[in-house]
Protein backbone atom coordinates (compact mmCIF):
# COMPACT_ATOMS: atom_id res chain seq x y z
CA UNK A 1 0.00 0.00 0.00
CA UNK A 2 3.07 2.58 0.70
CA UNK A 3 3.93 1.75 -2.15
CA UNK A 4 1.53 2.34 -4.50
CA UNK A 5 0.91 5.66 -2.37
CA UNK A 6 4.49 6.68 -3.01
CA UNK A 7 3.97 6.23 -6.80
CA UNK A 8 0.79 7.98 -6.86
CA UNK A 9 2.27 10.96 -4.69
CA UNK A 10 5.42 11.08 -7.12
CA UNK A 11 2.95 11.49 -10.38
CA UNK A 12 1.20 13.83 -8.57
CA UNK A 13 2.99 16.62 -10.62
CA UNK A 14 1.64 15.56 -13.83
CA UNK A 15 -1.49 14.66 -12.82
CA UNK A 16 -2.61 17.22 -9.89
CA UNK A 17 -6.24 16.97 -10.30
CA UNK A 18 -6.42 13.15 -9.48
CA UNK A 19 -4.94 13.74 -5.63
CA UNK A 20 -8.12 12.68 -3.53
CA UNK A 21 -6.29 11.17 -1.03
CA UNK A 22 -6.33 12.19 2.13
CA UNK A 23 -3.38 11.49 3.33
CA UNK A 24 -1.52 12.77 0.53
CA UNK A 25 -3.03 16.14 1.35
CA UNK A 26 -2.10 15.53 4.77
CA UNK A 27 1.57 14.69 4.29
CA UNK A 28 1.78 17.39 1.54
CA UNK A 29 0.80 20.21 4.49
CA UNK A 30 2.69 18.74 7.30
CA UNK A 31 6.06 19.16 4.85
CA UNK A 32 4.73 22.49 4.05
CA UNK A 33 4.26 23.84 7.89
CA UNK A 34 7.51 21.84 8.57
CA UNK A 35 9.71 23.96 5.98
CA UNK A 36 8.52 27.19 6.23
CA UNK A 37 8.80 26.85 10.58
CA UNK A 38 12.53 25.75 9.60
CA UNK A 39 12.94 28.83 7.43
CA UNK A 40 11.18 31.20 9.47
CA UNK A 41 8.50 32.54 7.77
CA UNK A 42 5.37 33.78 8.72
CA UNK A 43 2.25 33.18 6.87
CA UNK A 44 2.44 36.64 5.90
CA UNK A 45 5.94 36.02 4.18
CA UNK A 46 4.49 33.09 2.62
CA UNK A 47 1.78 34.58 1.21
CA UNK A 48 3.73 37.76 -0.37
CA UNK A 49 5.82 35.50 -1.67
CA UNK A 50 4.22 32.81 -2.97
CA UNK A 51 1.19 35.01 -4.67
CA UNK A 52 -1.31 32.65 -2.19
CA UNK A 53 -3.49 33.89 0.40
CA UNK A 54 -2.72 33.11 4.03
CA UNK A 55 -6.03 31.35 4.28
CA UNK A 56 -5.40 28.99 1.26
CA UNK A 57 -1.86 28.42 2.82
CA UNK A 58 -3.31 27.67 5.93
CA UNK A 59 -5.75 24.76 5.01
CA UNK A 60 -3.18 23.48 3.07
CA UNK A 61 -0.60 23.06 5.59
CA UNK A 62 -4.05 21.60 7.44
CA UNK A 63 -4.25 18.78 5.02
CA UNK A 64 -7.71 20.19 3.74
CA UNK A 65 -6.22 21.46 0.24
CA UNK A 66 -3.98 19.85 -2.36
CA UNK A 67 -2.14 22.83 -4.73
CA UNK A 68 -2.31 22.79 -8.53
CA UNK A 69 0.70 21.80 -10.46
CA UNK A 70 1.66 25.62 -10.79
CA UNK A 71 1.21 25.76 -7.02
CA UNK A 72 3.17 23.41 -5.67
CA UNK A 73 6.08 24.81 -7.85
CA UNK A 74 5.40 28.29 -6.84
CA UNK A 75 5.58 26.74 -3.03
CA UNK A 76 8.36 24.81 -3.43
CA UNK A 77 10.48 27.50 -4.79
CA UNK A 78 9.96 29.77 -1.52
CA UNK A 79 10.62 27.17 0.45
CA UNK A 80 13.96 26.02 -1.20
CA UNK A 81 13.18 22.97 -2.39
CA UNK A 82 12.14 20.77 -5.33
CA UNK A 83 8.78 19.70 -6.36
CA UNK A 84 9.87 16.05 -6.14
CA UNK A 85 10.90 16.53 -2.58
CA UNK A 86 7.93 18.36 -1.51
CA UNK A 87 5.02 15.64 -3.29
CA UNK A 88 7.78 12.83 -1.97
CA UNK A 89 5.65 10.59 1.08
CA UNK A 90 9.24 10.46 2.40
CA UNK A 91 8.72 12.11 5.95
CA UNK A 92 12.00 13.32 8.20
CA UNK A 93 12.77 11.48 11.18
CA UNK A 94 10.81 12.63 13.38
CA UNK A 95 7.43 12.76 11.81
CA UNK A 96 8.48 9.08 10.44
CA UNK A 97 5.82 7.56 13.43
CA UNK A 98 2.91 9.34 12.09
CA UNK A 99 4.03 8.20 8.36
CA UNK A 100 3.85 4.76 10.02
CA UNK A 101 0.24 5.82 11.50
CA UNK A 102 -1.15 7.29 8.45
CA UNK A 103 -0.24 4.51 6.25
CA UNK A 104 -1.29 2.05 8.69
CA UNK A 105 -4.68 -0.08 8.47
CA UNK A 106 -5.72 0.73 11.89
CA UNK A 107 -6.15 4.58 10.87
CA UNK A 108 -7.27 3.90 7.57
CA UNK A 109 -9.86 1.51 9.31
CA UNK A 110 -11.14 3.53 12.09
CA UNK A 111 -14.30 5.64 11.88
CA UNK A 112 -13.00 9.09 13.63
CA UNK A 113 -16.57 9.86 11.99
CA UNK A 114 -18.45 8.14 14.34
CA UNK A 115 -16.88 10.11 17.32
CA UNK A 116 -16.84 13.21 15.71
CA UNK A 117 -13.38 13.14 15.17
CA UNK A 118 -11.62 14.83 12.24
CA UNK A 119 -8.53 13.32 11.16
CA UNK A 120 -6.66 16.46 10.28
CA UNK A 121 -7.09 17.66 14.27
CA UNK A 122 -5.50 14.38 14.92
CA UNK A 123 -2.45 14.76 12.68
CA UNK A 124 -2.07 18.96 13.79
CA UNK A 125 -1.88 17.76 17.67
CA UNK A 126 1.09 15.18 15.73
CA UNK A 127 2.43 18.09 13.93
CA UNK A 128 2.48 20.72 16.71
CA UNK A 129 4.86 17.90 19.04
CA UNK A 130 5.80 15.60 16.93
CA UNK A 131 8.85 14.11 18.89
CA UNK A 132 6.66 13.62 21.88
CA UNK A 133 3.74 12.35 20.21
CA UNK A 134 5.80 10.43 17.64
CA UNK A 135 7.32 8.33 20.33
CA UNK A 136 3.98 8.00 22.22
CA UNK A 137 2.66 6.43 18.88
CA UNK A 138 5.83 4.43 18.94
CA UNK A 139 4.98 3.65 22.51
CA UNK A 140 1.92 2.29 21.64
CA UNK A 141 2.53 0.45 18.68
CA UNK A 142 5.27 -1.34 20.30
CA UNK A 143 2.65 -2.75 23.07
CA UNK A 144 0.45 -3.87 20.62
CA UNK A 145 3.01 -5.82 19.55
CA UNK A 146 4.50 -7.52 22.94
CA UNK A 147 0.58 -8.00 23.54
CA UNK A 148 0.01 -9.76 19.97
CA UNK A 149 -2.80 -7.31 19.51
CA UNK A 150 -4.18 -7.71 16.11
CA UNK A 151 -5.83 -5.36 14.04
CA UNK A 152 -9.70 -6.41 15.09
CA UNK A 153 -8.53 -6.13 18.70
CA UNK A 154 -8.63 -2.63 17.71
CA UNK A 155 -11.89 -2.89 15.80
CA UNK A 156 -13.43 -4.63 18.65
CA UNK A 157 -12.11 -1.67 21.29
CA UNK A 158 -13.45 0.78 19.07
CA UNK A 159 -16.97 -0.66 18.91
CA UNK A 160 -17.13 -1.15 22.30
CA UNK A 161 -16.34 2.72 23.04
CA UNK A 162 -18.90 3.74 20.54
CA UNK A 163 -21.78 0.97 22.09
CA UNK A 164 -20.30 2.63 25.54
CA UNK A 165 -20.74 6.12 24.16
CA UNK A 166 -24.50 5.84 23.07
CA UNK A 167 -25.74 3.85 25.66
CA UNK A 168 -26.11 0.61 23.95
CA UNK A 169 -29.24 1.84 22.58
CA UNK A 170 -29.43 2.82 18.82
CA UNK A 171 -33.07 4.11 17.99
CA UNK A 172 -32.80 4.14 14.52
CA UNK A 173 -31.94 0.57 14.07
CA UNK A 174 -34.84 -0.13 17.10
CA UNK A 175 -37.29 2.16 14.47
CA UNK A 176 -36.41 -0.04 11.67
CA UNK A 177 -37.15 -3.12 13.20
CA UNK A 178 -40.98 -1.54 14.32
CA UNK A 179 -41.31 -0.60 10.61
CA UNK A 180 -40.15 -3.90 9.66
CA UNK A 181 -42.44 -6.16 12.40
CA UNK A 182 -45.70 -4.35 11.17
CA UNK A 183 -45.03 -4.39 6.85
CA UNK A 184 -44.71 -8.32 7.60
CA UNK A 185 -46.86 -8.84 10.79
CA UNK A 186 -44.41 -10.27 12.79
CA UNK A 187 -45.63 -11.16 16.22
CA UNK A 188 -44.58 -8.05 18.89
CA UNK A 189 -46.25 -9.98 22.18
CA UNK A 190 -43.60 -12.93 22.49
CA UNK A 191 -42.45 -15.67 20.28
CA UNK A 192 -41.35 -15.07 16.83
CA UNK A 193 -40.91 -18.91 14.74
CA UNK A 194 -38.07 -20.20 13.07
CA UNK A 195 -40.22 -20.86 10.46
CA UNK A 196 -41.85 -17.47 9.95
CA UNK A 197 -38.39 -15.81 9.81
CA UNK A 198 -37.21 -19.18 6.93
CA UNK A 199 -40.38 -17.86 5.17
CA UNK A 200 -39.47 -14.31 5.51
CA UNK A 201 -35.92 -14.48 4.25
CA UNK A 202 -36.74 -17.22 1.53
CA UNK A 203 -39.97 -15.38 -0.08
CA UNK A 204 -39.02 -11.47 0.53
CA UNK A 205 -34.99 -11.47 0.01
CA UNK A 206 -34.68 -15.09 -2.50
CA UNK A 207 -32.84 -16.94 0.16
CA UNK A 208 -32.25 -20.49 -0.07
CA UNK A 209 -31.38 -21.90 3.32
CA UNK A 210 -29.51 -25.70 3.97
CA UNK A 211 -30.80 -26.54 7.26
CA UNK A 212 -28.13 -29.46 7.21
CA UNK A 213 -25.13 -27.48 4.63
CA UNK A 214 -22.27 -27.52 7.34
CA UNK A 215 -22.34 -31.56 7.74
CA UNK A 216 -19.90 -32.33 5.24
CA UNK A 217 -17.08 -29.49 6.82
CA UNK A 218 -16.06 -30.80 10.19
CA UNK A 219 -13.63 -28.08 10.14
CA UNK A 220 -16.56 -25.67 10.47
CA UNK A 221 -18.30 -27.09 13.37
CA UNK A 222 -18.13 -24.33 15.38
CA UNK A 223 -19.90 -21.98 13.22
CA UNK A 224 -23.86 -21.50 13.40
CA UNK A 225 -24.19 -20.42 9.30
CA UNK A 226 -22.05 -19.64 6.39
CA UNK A 227 -23.58 -17.34 3.76
CA UNK A 228 -22.89 -17.95 0.02
CA UNK A 229 -23.61 -14.94 -1.38
CA UNK A 230 -23.25 -15.59 -5.34
CA UNK A 231 -26.20 -18.25 -4.66
CA UNK A 232 -28.27 -16.13 -1.56
CA UNK A 233 -27.80 -19.41 0.01
CA UNK A 234 -27.87 -19.69 4.35
CA UNK A 235 -25.99 -23.07 5.13
CA UNK A 236 -26.83 -24.15 8.90
CA UNK A 237 -25.32 -25.89 11.34
CA UNK A 238 -27.50 -28.86 12.13
CA UNK A 239 -26.40 -29.09 15.30
CA UNK A 240 -28.49 -25.89 16.39
CA UNK A 241 -31.27 -25.01 18.66
CA UNK A 242 -34.78 -23.08 17.51
CA UNK A 243 -33.31 -20.57 19.26
CA UNK A 244 -30.16 -19.74 17.52
CA UNK A 245 -31.82 -20.56 14.01
CA UNK A 246 -33.99 -17.75 15.05
CA UNK A 247 -30.98 -15.83 16.17
CA UNK A 248 -28.84 -16.41 12.74
CA UNK A 249 -32.39 -15.89 10.61
CA UNK A 250 -33.21 -12.66 12.35
CA UNK A 251 -29.33 -11.59 11.50
CA UNK A 252 -29.54 -12.57 7.48
CA UNK A 253 -32.81 -10.47 7.74
CA UNK A 254 -31.34 -7.70 9.32
CA UNK A 255 -27.90 -7.49 6.54
CA UNK A 256 -30.89 -7.43 3.96
CA UNK A 257 -33.48 -4.75 5.43
CA UNK A 258 -30.53 -2.27 6.67
CA UNK A 259 -29.08 -2.71 2.96
CA UNK A 260 -25.34 -3.81 4.46
CA UNK A 261 -23.34 -4.58 1.90
CA UNK A 262 -19.85 -4.94 4.01
CA UNK A 263 -20.33 -7.80 5.85
CA UNK A 264 -18.75 -11.14 6.78
CA UNK A 265 -20.06 -14.30 5.51
CA UNK A 266 -19.93 -15.81 8.35
CA UNK A 267 -22.18 -15.88 11.70
CA UNK A 268 -18.95 -15.49 13.88
CA UNK A 269 -15.98 -12.73 12.46
CA UNK A 270 -13.44 -15.85 11.81
CA UNK A 271 -11.45 -12.96 9.98
CA UNK A 272 -12.07 -8.92 9.90
CA UNK A 273 -11.59 -7.35 7.01
CA UNK A 274 -12.27 -3.94 8.06
CA UNK A 275 -14.29 -2.05 10.78
CA UNK A 276 -16.88 -1.71 8.39
CA UNK A 277 -18.04 -5.31 8.33
CA UNK A 278 -17.70 -5.47 12.67
CA UNK A 279 -19.89 -2.54 12.08
CA UNK A 280 -22.19 -4.22 10.38
CA UNK A 281 -22.13 -7.56 12.09
CA UNK A 282 -22.83 -5.59 15.57
CA UNK A 283 -26.09 -3.52 13.41
CA UNK A 284 -27.15 -7.21 12.20
CA UNK A 285 -27.19 -8.18 15.65
CA UNK A 286 -28.90 -5.85 17.39
CA UNK A 287 -31.57 -5.82 14.44
CA UNK A 288 -32.41 -9.73 15.03
CA UNK A 289 -32.39 -8.64 18.78
CA UNK A 290 -34.51 -6.21 18.44
CA UNK A 291 -37.06 -8.51 16.23
CA UNK A 292 -37.22 -11.56 18.27
CA UNK A 293 -37.52 -8.83 21.53
CA UNK A 294 -39.69 -6.38 21.26
CA UNK A 295 -38.82 -3.23 22.75
CA UNK A 296 -42.16 -1.97 24.02
CA UNK A 297 -43.22 -5.83 25.10
CA UNK A 298 -40.20 -6.42 26.81
CA UNK A 299 -40.29 -3.09 29.08
CA UNK A 300 -43.70 -4.30 30.33
CA UNK A 301 -42.10 -7.66 31.44
CA UNK A 302 -39.25 -5.75 32.98
CA UNK A 303 -40.97 -3.11 34.51
CA UNK A 304 -43.39 -6.23 36.24
CA UNK A 305 -40.12 -8.21 36.83
CA UNK A 306 -38.33 -5.61 38.86
CA UNK A 307 -41.64 -5.34 40.71
CA UNK A 308 -41.69 -8.79 41.94
CA UNK A 309 -41.13 -8.54 46.06
CA UNK A 310 -38.76 -11.79 45.71
CA UNK A 311 -36.27 -12.20 43.64
CA UNK A 312 -37.96 -15.34 41.11
CA UNK A 313 -35.41 -16.68 38.68
CA UNK A 314 -37.63 -18.72 37.15
CA UNK A 315 -39.64 -15.93 36.09
CA UNK A 316 -36.49 -14.47 34.46
CA UNK A 317 -36.38 -17.77 32.45
CA UNK A 318 -39.75 -17.92 31.24
CA UNK A 319 -38.93 -14.85 29.33
CA UNK A 320 -36.19 -16.47 27.54
CA UNK A 321 -39.23 -19.08 26.77
CA UNK A 322 -41.72 -16.70 25.82
CA UNK A 323 -39.72 -14.40 23.58
CA UNK A 324 -37.79 -18.01 22.30
CA UNK A 325 -34.43 -15.68 23.27
CA UNK A 326 -31.00 -17.36 24.41
CA UNK A 327 -29.56 -16.00 27.35
CA UNK A 328 -27.20 -13.04 25.69
CA UNK A 329 -30.41 -11.99 23.64
CA UNK A 330 -32.44 -11.43 26.76
CA UNK A 331 -29.45 -9.47 28.45
CA UNK A 332 -28.23 -7.91 25.74
CA UNK A 333 -32.22 -6.01 25.14
CA UNK A 334 -31.68 -5.69 28.91
CA UNK A 335 -28.18 -3.32 28.35
CA UNK A 336 -29.99 -2.23 25.33
CA UNK A 337 -33.34 -0.97 27.32
CA UNK A 338 -32.57 -0.08 30.75
CA UNK A 339 -30.64 2.51 30.71
CA UNK A 340 -33.07 4.50 28.06
CA UNK A 341 -36.02 3.50 29.54
CA UNK A 342 -35.26 2.44 33.59
CA UNK A 343 -32.52 5.08 33.74
CA UNK A 344 -30.38 2.33 35.05
CA UNK A 345 -27.39 3.03 32.81
CA UNK A 346 -24.42 1.65 34.93
CA UNK A 347 -24.31 -1.41 33.92
CA UNK A 348 -21.39 -4.49 32.79
CA UNK A 349 -22.09 -7.76 30.37
CA UNK A 350 -19.71 -9.69 30.86
CA UNK A 351 -19.26 -13.45 28.89
CA UNK A 352 -17.02 -16.47 30.10
CA UNK A 353 -15.99 -19.37 28.19
CA UNK A 354 -14.59 -22.24 30.56
CA UNK A 355 -13.03 -24.57 29.39
CA UNK A 356 -13.33 -27.91 32.26
CA UNK A 357 -10.94 -29.94 30.59
CA UNK A 358 -8.11 -27.57 31.30
CA UNK A 359 -10.23 -25.86 33.75
CA UNK A 360 -9.58 -22.16 32.15
CA UNK A 361 -11.89 -19.46 32.28
CA UNK A 362 -11.84 -16.70 29.40
CA UNK A 363 -13.39 -13.32 29.30
CA UNK A 364 -14.34 -13.01 25.44
CA UNK A 365 -17.14 -10.64 25.49
CA UNK A 366 -17.54 -7.60 27.55
CA UNK A 367 -19.36 -4.26 27.88
CA UNK A 368 -19.17 -1.27 30.33
CA UNK A 369 -21.82 1.54 30.72
CA UNK A 370 -21.31 5.12 31.81
CA UNK A 371 -17.95 3.73 32.94
CA UNK A 372 -15.69 1.04 33.35
CA UNK A 373 -17.06 -1.31 36.27
CA UNK A 374 -14.55 -3.51 38.34
CA UNK A 375 -15.23 -6.93 37.01
CA UNK A 376 -13.23 -6.75 33.68
CA UNK A 377 -11.07 -8.89 31.43
CA UNK A 378 -7.45 -8.96 32.37
CA UNK A 379 -5.03 -10.14 29.73
CA UNK A 380 -2.58 -10.68 32.15
CA UNK A 381 -2.95 -14.71 32.58
CA UNK A 382 -4.34 -14.06 36.03
CA UNK A 383 -7.47 -16.07 37.53
CA UNK A 384 -10.60 -14.56 37.73
CA UNK A 385 -12.27 -14.09 41.33
CA UNK A 386 -13.90 -17.48 41.91
CA UNK A 387 -16.78 -15.97 44.15
CA UNK A 388 -17.64 -13.96 41.41
CA UNK A 389 -21.48 -15.70 40.20
CA UNK A 390 -19.95 -15.74 36.71
CA UNK A 391 -17.58 -18.23 37.91
CA UNK A 392 -19.15 -19.83 40.65
CA UNK A 393 -22.37 -20.75 38.49
CA UNK A 394 -19.82 -22.67 35.63
CA UNK A 395 -18.56 -24.82 38.35
CA UNK A 396 -21.42 -25.58 39.65
CA UNK A 397 -22.98 -26.47 36.04
CA UNK A 398 -19.66 -28.47 35.02
CA UNK A 399 -20.62 -30.36 38.59
CA UNK A 400 -23.68 -31.11 37.43
CA UNK A 401 -23.08 -31.97 34.38
CA UNK A 402 -20.27 -34.66 35.55
CA UNK A 403 -22.93 -36.50 37.81
CA UNK A 404 -25.73 -36.69 34.89
CA UNK A 405 -27.72 -34.52 36.67
CA UNK A 406 -28.57 -31.57 34.13
CA UNK A 407 -27.41 -30.32 30.93
CA UNK A 408 -29.35 -27.28 30.50
CA UNK A 409 -29.43 -23.63 31.40
CA UNK A 410 -29.13 -22.39 35.29
CA UNK A 411 -29.90 -18.82 36.50
CA UNK A 412 -28.51 -17.26 39.50
CA UNK A 413 -28.55 -13.74 41.54
CA UNK A 414 -25.88 -12.31 43.37
CA UNK A 415 -25.11 -9.02 45.09
CA UNK A 416 -21.56 -8.49 44.85
CA UNK A 417 -19.37 -5.83 47.11
CA UNK A 418 -16.24 -5.33 46.14
CA UNK A 419 -13.28 -5.13 48.76
CA UNK A 420 -12.49 -2.34 50.13
CA UNK A 421 -14.71 -0.05 48.14
CA UNK A 422 -18.60 0.88 48.01
CA UNK A 423 -19.23 -0.18 45.36
CA UNK A 424 -22.32 -3.12 44.94
CA UNK A 425 -24.03 -4.66 41.73
CA UNK A 426 -26.47 -6.53 41.80
CA UNK A 427 -26.07 -9.32 39.04
CA UNK A 428 -28.04 -11.67 37.52
CA UNK A 429 -26.33 -15.12 35.54
CA UNK A 430 -26.69 -17.52 33.40
CA UNK A 431 -24.72 -20.68 32.63
CA UNK A 432 -24.89 -23.43 29.74
CA UNK A 433 -22.93 -25.17 27.35
CA UNK A 434 -21.56 -23.98 24.38
CA UNK A 435 -23.59 -25.24 21.71
CA UNK A 436 -22.50 -26.00 19.00
CA UNK A 437 -19.27 -26.82 21.07
CA UNK A 438 -19.44 -29.53 23.74
CA UNK A 439 -15.79 -29.30 25.59
CA UNK A 440 -16.81 -25.62 26.79
CA UNK A 441 -19.66 -24.29 29.11
CA UNK A 442 -20.62 -20.46 28.47
CA UNK A 443 -21.97 -17.68 31.22
CA UNK A 444 -23.24 -14.17 30.69
CA UNK A 445 -24.00 -12.01 33.61
CA UNK A 446 -25.06 -8.41 33.87
CA UNK A 447 -24.64 -6.82 36.88
CA UNK A 448 -26.38 -3.28 37.74
CA UNK A 449 -24.14 -0.72 40.03
CA UNK A 450 -26.56 -0.52 43.00
CA UNK A 451 -27.20 3.22 43.99
CA UNK A 452 -30.38 5.37 44.78
CA UNK A 453 -31.86 5.10 41.80
CA UNK A 454 -31.56 1.19 41.03
CA UNK A 455 -32.20 0.69 44.42
CA UNK A 456 -35.80 2.36 44.08
CA UNK A 457 -36.42 0.43 41.11
CA UNK A 458 -35.76 -2.67 41.96
CA UNK A 459 -38.04 -3.96 44.65
CA UNK A 460 -36.82 -7.55 45.33
CA UNK A 461 -33.08 -6.47 46.53
CA UNK A 462 -33.35 -7.36 50.19
CA UNK A 463 -34.48 -10.71 48.99
CA UNK A 464 -32.58 -13.01 51.62
CA UNK A 465 -32.32 -15.66 49.03
CA UNK A 466 -30.07 -13.46 47.16
CA UNK A 467 -26.78 -14.86 48.04
CA UNK A 468 -24.20 -11.55 48.96
CA UNK A 469 -20.33 -12.22 48.50
CA UNK A 470 -17.59 -9.86 49.30
CA UNK A 471 -15.84 -9.97 45.55
CA UNK A 472 -12.18 -8.92 44.30
CA UNK A 473 -11.11 -8.72 40.67
CA UNK A 474 -8.24 -11.89 40.49
CA UNK A 475 -6.98 -14.36 42.77
CA UNK A 476 -3.27 -12.65 42.49
CA UNK A 477 -4.49 -9.00 42.99
CA UNK A 478 -6.59 -9.64 46.33
CA UNK A 479 -5.47 -9.51 49.78
CA UNK A 480 -8.67 -11.14 51.38
CA UNK A 481 -7.60 -13.94 53.84
CA UNK A 482 -8.60 -17.51 54.26
CA UNK A 483 -10.16 -17.48 51.17
CA UNK A 484 -11.72 -21.05 50.21
CA UNK A 485 -12.43 -20.17 46.44
CA UNK A 486 -8.65 -19.13 45.88
CA UNK A 487 -6.86 -20.64 42.98
CA UNK A 488 -4.05 -18.44 43.17
CA UNK A 489 -1.51 -16.80 45.52
CA UNK A 490 -1.78 -13.47 45.59
CA UNK A 491 1.70 -12.34 44.11
CA UNK A 492 0.71 -9.36 42.71
CA UNK A 493 -0.52 -8.25 46.53
CA UNK A 494 3.09 -10.15 47.77
CA UNK A 495 4.98 -8.02 45.30
CA UNK A 496 3.45 -4.55 46.59
CA UNK A 497 4.21 -5.47 50.13
CA UNK A 498 7.23 -6.21 50.28
CA UNK A 499 8.43 -3.01 47.50
CA UNK A 500 6.53 -1.40 50.33
CA UNK A 501 8.91 -3.15 52.80
CA UNK A 502 11.65 -1.79 50.95
CA UNK A 503 10.53 1.48 50.44
CA UNK A 504 10.35 1.83 54.40
CA UNK A 505 13.76 0.33 55.03
CA UNK A 506 15.43 3.08 52.46
CA UNK A 507 13.19 5.99 54.08
CA UNK A 508 14.52 4.73 57.58
CA UNK A 509 18.43 4.61 56.20
CA UNK A 510 18.29 7.57 54.33
CA UNK A 511 16.42 9.73 57.37
CA UNK A 512 19.06 8.36 59.63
Amino acid sequence: MVKSLRKFAESAIFAPMKIKNNHLRIIFGLKVKQLRQEKGLSFKQMSEASGMSISYLNEIEKGKKYPKEEKIEAIAKVLDVTQEELVSMNLPRELGPLGDLLNSNFLNELPLDLFGIELTKVVEIIANAPKRVGAFISTLVDLSQNYALAEENFYFGVLRSYLEMHDNFFGEIEDEVDRFTKKYKVPTRGKVSVELLAKLLKKNFNYTIDEEGLSDYQELKDLRSVYVPNKKKLLMNGGLTDVQKAFQYGKELGFNDLELRDRANTSSLVRVESFEEVLNHFKANYFSAALLINRHTFNEDMEAFFNRPKWDGEAITKLMDKYQASPEMLLQRMTNLLPKYFNLNKIFVLRFIHTPVDNTYIIDKELHLHHRHHPHSNGLNEHYCRRWLAVSLLEDLYGMQNEGKYTGTIVGAQISKYYDTDDEYFCITFARPAYPSPDKNVSVTVGILLDENSRAKIRFLNDPSITRRIVNKTCERCPIIDCKERAARPRVVQAKNYRKKVDNALKELLGQ
